[in-house]
């Protein structure tokens, strides 16, 4: 089976995808038995990627990014799917977190933190959800409470990817209390040798077991109030708001780009596999199922394909992305259980990619905002 080659793609795009892919295959996913049982991937691997430039390649290069936009982190993120290393969490990175300091960072942040974060010198994490709080943003009980030139911040977050390693995190908090989305802002807190924060345990998941993923803890720790981000409170919702159409954009990218590897490894096998004198794939059964799991992912890359083009023009609505981002993550999941069967008992092994697969994709449904949440924001325009 050939791989998909979006109609955003071009030259230029062809090299970064080769540069990833020979980053993907060769360094990260021999490490990824590894990576799993110590929870997160090598602080190494961040530099290296910084080197070869795999980080903020859609930022600005006057701020140590790559120049490009985002078809460039979405060529990126197809090989790593492809590669079978998802343990990484470039993508968050560059392709989110980056993007809030770019679209709304004053100056100053801005030199300060994106050439640090697109060498790996800088891992950067994002502080949204609290044991009590998920989705409803409003309701966080982080405070930043503005004493002298400081803002000192008490709260805890959890499930925070790139947490273990961060260098760098923004924290949603309430700056504060008159109960509406003015309440929130957004604050960059430098994490090296830091008094008052500390990091929780690395939390055990269904899937995804080499990426990290943490609780963070907030004990009167005092920054400088210029790392609020943008220079005015208040903002932190609307950017939260602005941000999260690519976020769900990056997460689809990943949907996608599975689906295509799991019936890719699924038709594999089923040629080779052999059951009563004949492959399974000569069955007429195996053969309509891997049928119309090719057929899902040919309707995906076309929905998919338009959001980028999208995208790239300036013209995504949040509808198109809440689409994108519930329904993809869907498919992802129904055509890994699919496959899944395919293997038979072979596919309950995680030594085999389907298992992992299967593993990592329920997750895709929740972060980034539950498939629930998105289709609310699709009704609103009913």
């Amino acid at each position: 089976m050939s791989p998909h080659r979006s109609s955003w793609m071009d030259k230029d795009l062809d090299q970064v995808a080769e540069l990833a892919r020979n980053f993907f295959t060769k360094v990260c996913a021999p490490n990824e038995e590894r990576w799993g049982r110590q929870q997160h991937v090598d602080r190494d691997i961040w530099y290296q990627a910084g080197e070869l430039g795999l980080l903020c390649a859609s930022i600005p290069e006057e701020y140590g990014g790559g120049g490009g936009n985002f078809a460039h982190e979405a060529a990126i993120g197809v090989e790593q799917v492809r590669a079978l290393a998802p343990s990484f969490g470039g993508l968050l990175h560059s392709t989110i977190i980056a993007h809030y300091i770019n679209a709304y960072g004053t100056e100053a942040q801005k030199r300060n933190w994106l050439p640090r974060r697109a060498n790996g010198e800088m891992v950067a994490a994002i502080a949204m959800t609290e044991p009590g709080t998920g989705s409803d943003l409003q309701s966080v009980k982080t405070r930043a409470t503005k004493d002298g030139d400081d803002y000192v911040i008490n709260g805890a977050k959890t499930f925070i990817s790139n947490g273990f390693l961060c260098d760098l995190v923004l924290v949603v908090a309430k700056t504060a209390n008159e109960g509406g989305i003015a309440d929130i802002s957004l604050i960059g807190v430098e994490t090296t040798d830091l008094p008052g924060f500390s990091r929780g345990r690395n939390l055990e998941k269904i899937g995804q077991h080499g990426q990290d993923t943490v609780e963070l803890n907030f004990d009167d720790v005092r920054v400088p109030q210029a790392n609020l981000l943008g220079g005015a409170e208040g903002q932190g919702f609307i950017q939260l708001m602005q941000q999260l159409p690519q976020e769900r954009l990056i997460l689809a990218v990943s949907a996608v780009a599975t689906i295509e590897k799991a019936v890719q490894v699924s038709v594999d096998y089923a040629k080779e596999r052999n059951a009563f004198g004949k492959p399974i794939f000569n069955y007429q059964n195996t053969k309509f199922v891997l049928a119309e799991c090719d057929t899902i992912a040919s309707v995906a890359w076309a929905y998919l394909d338009q959001c980028i083009e999208k995208h790239l023009a300036g013209e995504l609505e949040i509808t198109d992305a809440a689409k994108a981002k519930w329904w993809l993550t869907e498919q992802q999941c129904i055509v890994v259980d699919r496959c899944v069967q395919i293997f038979g008992g072979y596919g309950y092994m995680a030594e085999y990619p389907i298992a992992r697969m299967y593993a990592d994709a329920r997750i895709q449904k929740i972060y980034g905002g539950t498939s629930e949440i998105m289709k609310e924001l699709i009704a609103r325009n009913l």
